[in-house]
């Protein structure tokens, strides 16, 4: 082994020391995933301590507990009779959380086909299929329909792939607006981010609650009463 290391050229050993890198980030990614879906639960409320499916992909990105539990003690009882969106749902966990916590009903858009089923399979474990709609569609696709929505408050929350802010930033802006656009009263919106989104370019910038949870920076929005 070490005649044949000698023998590489200085390009050959770059190659092998980046291929070396790149196995052992994959070996740390899948046991850190591993872990996750072994530990994927519901927080607090109902169905608290209830395990969750999760297939362990990696393009599939489960907010961490940590940033889910501050958000829902943020948001707290305002969760309580409104109908959650669970927009680029992944396996499910927020908007199940959602219900487990008093919301009304729950509508899951999710475009990749199996981690959709994954959704399904949650679901169907907490017996709330009649309370909760799973959509596999692309979620800018979706918003620009003209999809039928409850009345009531929404409690919004977007919580994509983090490229999607830089390699998509003109569609997260615009379905931030249209979804405020077509918002009732007292809606709550949560969208998730990392540091390299600025929050200042959402509508109605200075009415974000933003706080920092690293790698997370989560930002909240509580649109009016309607009479205000």
């Amino acid at each position: 082994m070490a005649n044949m290391s000698k023998q590489m050229s200085p390009k050959q050993k770059r190659l092998r020391s980046v291929a070396k890198r790149n196995r052992a980030r994959h070996r740390t990614r899948s046991v850190a995933n591993e872990r996750t879906a072994a530990d994927l639960r519901i927080i607090g409320g109902k169905f608290r301590g209830s395990k969750l499916r999760y297939h362990g992909r990696e393009e599939t990105r489960p907010m961490k507990h940590r940033v889910r539990e501050a958000i829902f003690n943020l948001v707290g009882p305002s969760i309580r009779g409104v109908h959650a969106m669970d927009l680029f749902a992944g396996t499910g966990a927020i908007g199940l959380e959602a219900l487990s916590r008093g919301a009304t009903s729950v509508s899951f858009v999710e475009r990749h086909v199996p981690t959709a089923g994954i959704i399904g399979e949650n679901v169907a474990a907490l017996g709330v299929a009649d309370r909760a709609q799973i959509v596999t569609a692309n979620v800018f696709v979706w918003a620009r329909r003209d999809v039928d929505l409850p009345d009531c408050p929404w409690a919004v929350f977007l919580s994509p792939p983090y490229d999607f802010y830089i390699e998509r930033l003109d569609d997260m802006l615009d379905l931030v607006e249209r979804l405020l656009a077509k918002a009732p009263a007292k809606c709550i919106f949560v969208v998730e981010a990392d540091t390299r989104f600025d929050f200042d370019l959402l509508p109605t910038a200075e009415e974000w609650d933003v706080r920092p949870y690293r790698p997370a920076v989560v930002g909240i929005l509580r649109t009016a009463a309607a009479d205000s």
